[in-house]
């Protein structure tokens, strides 16, 4: 197996790209709760954590990008028939 470079298309099967979207929603929901329990530590962790990714350092950016790669496999393009 060899490791797809940074400038090669990847093509998922549904059920990977459901089982993506399964556990982003989960971390989605974590986020949630965490931003809404653990008090301003958590969101400055978090906040220096998103930047270190190379992120916005913006309250709630990281909640931000997991919803926007929810969105991207919601609509992306469908894959084209090779047959």
């Amino acid at each position: 197996m060899t490791l797809r470079q940074p400038h090669q298309d990847a093509v998922l099967p549904a059920a990977d790209a459901a089982r993506i979207r399964q556990v982003l929603a989960a971390c989605s929901q974590l986020l949630s709760w965490a931003e809404a329990n653990c008090g301003p530590r958590f969101a400055a962790a978090a906040q220096d954590k998103v930047h270190l990714a190379g992120l916005s350092r913006a309250p709630g950016a990281l909640a931000g990008e997991v919803n926007l790669a929810i969105d991207m496999l919601d609509f992306c393009d469908a894959a084209r028939s090779t047959r």
